[in-house]
């Protein structure tokens, strides 16, 4: 039983894992330096989620370190790292990438900081919850491309050639929110996906991408956006190319943004899946309950609402 037992040290050595040592603590006190590693700010979702963590630092008791990696996951890498330098005493990370941000997370459990992660996960197959880290606060991705995909399935009355806008790649979001489509898809026999590419979560590039895809697929009925700035550019795409989004190509996205409930009660957009990213209030809240010594579980999952024409107006406040 030794031998196994330093056996499997060994290993952990080896590989990386830190399957032994416990999550370093947060202590009970008014105030607390906590550096939160944004991945970016190019979209209305980011600048919200920003908003939000910035917001309740100030009643929270947070004096918070604030840094943007501008699409670089090497930049968020160097970022949690002179978030470490600077003794923080909780990192609160929204990893760009599921791999590259995981030796910053072990440099943080390694330095005695814990760290919570939000709106996107890491790879649970390299990094375990509970064990590297605190807590992944998010969403549902594979349900929210699920809920997407069935309500397309109902609009389309189950037949048509979908192009799917994928998001970053190697991204939580992006791996998930596309299994939870293509899953439901993929046993809808008259329904295709015929072209899948990244746009990258970016409005721009999202245009081009639908831009180049309707060359290629001019028949086109359906765009799946794994998020709506995405969305609403493959709606500058569509009508740029004579096509009438709503009418001729039917497009569902995720994120629950106001250009996108604008879109959906103007008629160009079908639906969009919310994804809240207003983490501050839970991020605190399970801040202080971590530093109580309460038991935290693995996945603080947030509840997404659901918008179409039917709802969507009358919403309008919801979106950002």
């Amino acid at each position: 039983m030794r031998f196994a037992s330093l056996t499997a040290i060994a290993l952990a050595a080896t590989f990386g894992v830190s399957a032994y040592a416990e999550l370093p603590k947060l202590k009970q006190k008014d105030t607390y330096k906590v550096g939160f590693a944004q991945t970016e700010s190019n979209n209305p979702w980011r600048i919200a989620e920003s908003k939000s963590m910035q917001d309740v630092a100030k009643t929270c008791g947070w004096n918070l370190v604030y840094t943007d990696a501008a699409g670089s996951a090497a930049k968020q890498v160097a970022d949690v790292e002179s978030m470490i330098a600077q003794k923080v005493d909780l990192i609160v990370l929204a990893p760009r990438e599921e791999k590259p941000l995981i030796p910053a997370v072990r440099k943080a459990k390694k330095a005695g900081i814990p760290v919570i992660l939000i709106d996107r996960d890491v790879d649970p197959k390299l990094a375990k919850v509970g064990v590297d880290y605190v807590t992944f606060i998010g969403s549902d991705f594979v349900d929210q491309g699920r809920r997407a995909a069935e309500w397309l399935v109902k609009a389309s009355n189950g037949q048509g050639k979908i192009v799917e806008l994928e998001g970053s790649t190697g991204s939580s979001p992006a791996n998930n929110r596309k299994k939870g489509f293509d899953d439901v898809i993929a046993k809808n026999t008259g329904l295709k996906i015929v072209a899948s590419q990244s746009g990258d979560f970016s409005r721009d590039k999202g245009r081009q991408v639908m831009q180049t895809l309707l060359q290629a697929h001019p028949d086109v009925t359906a765009v799946y956006a794994h998020n709506d700035e995405m969305a609403i550019g493959a709606i500058s795409a569509l009508e740029a190319a004579g096509k009438k989004p709503g009418q001729d190509v039917v497009v569902v996205s995720i994120d629950g943004t106001r250009d996108a409930l604008t879109a959906i009660a103007s008629g160009k957009m079908g639906a969009t899946v919310q994804s809240s990213p207003f983490f501050g209030p839970i991020a605190c809240e399970t801040a202080r309950k971590y530093a109580k010594g309460e038991k935290i579980p693995g996945w603080v999952k947030v509840e997404d609402k659901f918008y179409d024409k039917g709802n969507a107006q009358a919403n309008m406040a919801d979106g950002y």
